[in-house]
């Protein structure tokens, strides 16, 4: 088969003008092409009048079309990449030695499928709930303010990436396809058959619990166990004099011991007390960069016109996105995160007295509003100067940084999980907002109108105040006075980094594989599966040479 890419078609064609493209591309008659499939699918809007799809196809041609095709050359026809997905291992017959995964997020879950997949019966442990009961109680802290600790935006089935956009794209490299892989079991789980090709696929929060609990039932039919509200309260290691340690087994809330040599953590970036348990057993962790800030919500057809033009509401574009970067006068870096279009604000904390941010969007994008986060970088510098010690003496000082901030938030917002929220022209006039303009807040359970400076560092306001003029340069009307910015969006990534080797083992305790955005080692839906396939080769690939 051969690839096409940058076949450029006008933003209301037929089916048959792609054809035609194909057919022109080629050289080839109609009858010369046996099939094509659609591997890409984006739109260039730099030009608003003249908006157009870029495609990339991969096509089958008859024999004679074939042979004929070798010889053609050009930057934009090549063969087909292979792109199938193959399994490292198989279990052996008779094999017992069970690998444990910790965490049922997207690291976690693939980490667990792959493995089952090859043989493996992983048993996962999820200190959630199943993401049905989960949903229930995160309407519950959504529509009542009452939190579950133990079953929120954070933790449960799915991860923190059920209550998010389901947004599927990502910068990693990938030279080996297993994002192929990943959007291929997304499908496979009744994920909207488009991921596969759209240049920025979503699967949207209602329809990620239903794919959710189809791979748990693909991961329980090849033998694999998943078990719910079971966290790990202790992690069994063997260490040696020079501090080497191997891992044993894992010790859950309940008393019971499971034995494991092999142990997958994918606990996400906001499992702060396991993060705390794993210092305590003497595995290396570092404090790492992350950012912080606020989201801000706007008309989603104000964003449309901004970057569509005419062609705004177009069914085919759906609602427009950004994707914002600004280098401010006091050396950071302000930019948009986690953009959600036609969705809404959530109330995303997992501790009792703090208040956090985040956004979601279902597959429709139909909301009013467009929000995104507008995060500023954070070192480790900024929080260990005050915390003493260094990255790996102290790393858990960032998550006491988070802390600080997410409960002044709580504080501002009036103590009830409300959280505080701020006007953008009165934000940036540095007065307090008393009254609501046209953009009406999304976020549940309420918001408090108040003085967001309160609630960030001054160095933060500082990047923020400069950052919203040079983005309404780039987009007009993003710095209109009534957009509404809410406090605070802090667990953008982890403040903490399990630092692993090449095998993708803890520097200092084999047997133990971090992962996923937790460990420091991801950034999104994508990103975090993909690392967890990695992960399960090197176990799988670990586990086959231990038992020959």
């Amino acid at each position: 088969m051969l690839r096409l890419t940058e076949l450029k078609l006008p933003l209301d064609h037929k089916e048959a003008d792609l054809k035609a493209a194909i057919l022109k591309r080629l050289g080839i008659a109609a009858d010369d092409l046996v099939r094509y499939t659609i591997f890409r699918r984006g739109y260039d809007a730099r030009k608003k009048s003249a908006i157009h799809f870029i495609y990339t196809v991969d096509v089958e041609l008859s024999e004679k079309s074939a042979v004929a095709a070798r010889h053609l050359d050009g930057p934009h026809i090549r063969p087909t990449p292979d792109m199938a997905y193959r399994y490292v291992a198989q279990a052996p017959a008779g094999f017992a030695n069970r690998p444990v995964v910790i965490g049922a997020g997207p690291c976690g879950l693939f980490a667990t499928l792959i493995l089952a997949q090859m043989g493996f019966r992983p048993i996962l442990l999820e200190r959630g709930k199943e993401v049905r009961e989960r949903t229930k109680d995160t309407w519950g802290l959504w529509r009542e303010g009452k939190l579950d600790p133990e079953s929120n935006v954070q933790f449960g089935e799915g991860g923190a990436g059920t209550f998010s956009d389901g947004k599927l794209h990502s910068q990693i490299k990938d030279p080996g396809y297993r994002g192929r892989k990943v959007l291929t079991e997304f499908v496979a789980a009744d994920a909207p058959p488009e991921i596969m090709y759209v240049s920025k696929p979503h699967i949207g929060t209602f329809r990620l619990v239903r794919v959710v609990q189809n791979m748990r039932a693909t991961i329980e039919s090849l033998g694999g166990e998943i078990r719910f509200q079971s966290r790990v309260a202790n992690f069994d290691i063997e260490r040696d004099a020079e501090g080497r340690g191997q891992m044993r087994g894992v010790v859950l809330a309940n008393g019971e011991r499971i034995a494991a040599d092999h142990v997958v953590l994918a606990i996400g970036h906001s499992a702060r007390d396991t993060f705390k348990l794993l210092h305590e057993r003497g595995v290396h962790l570092e404090a790492k960069p992350f950012s912080i800030g606020v989201r801000i919500e706007h008309p989603q057809s104000l964003i449309d016109r901004a970057r569509l033009g005419p062609a705004a509401g177009h069914p085919l574009l759906g609602a427009a996105d950004y994707k914002l970067v600004h280098h401010a006068g006091n050396g950071r870096s302000v930019y948009s995160f986690c953009m959600c279009p036609g969705g809404q604000v959530v109330a995303a904390t997992s501790e009792i007295g703090s208040v956090v941010t985040n956004g979601m969007s279902q597959y429709s994008r139909a909301e009013r509003n467009a929000n995104a986060a507008l995060v500023v970088d954070v070192s480790p510098k900024d929080f260990l100067d005050d915390a003493g010690g260094d990255a790996q003496t102290n790393p858990l000082a960032g998550i006491e940084f988070q802390r600080r901030w997410e409960a002044a938030a709580f504080k501002a917002g009036g103590e009830n999980y409300a959280a505080p929220a701020q006007k953008v022209g009165d934000f940036l006039s540095g007065k307090p907002s008393t009254e609501l303009g046209t953009v009406q807040p999304s976020y549940t359970p309420g918001i408090h109108l108040t003085d967001l400076s309160n609630c960030l560092p001054g160095y933060v306001v500082e990047a923020l105040r400069e950052a919203l003029l040079a983005f309404d340069r780039q987009i007009r009307g993003f710095a209109m006075a009534d957009a509404l910015m809410t406090g605070v969006e802090t667990r953008t990534s982890s403040p903490v980094r399990v630092t692993r080797d090449e095998r993708f083992e803890s520097l200092n305790t084999r047997g133990l594989y971090p992962g996923g955005e937790g460990a420091g080692y991801a950034g999104g839906i994508l990103s975090a599966a993909v690392d967890g396939i990695r992960i399960a080769e090197a176990v799988a690939l670990s586990l086959t040479r231990n038992n020959s």
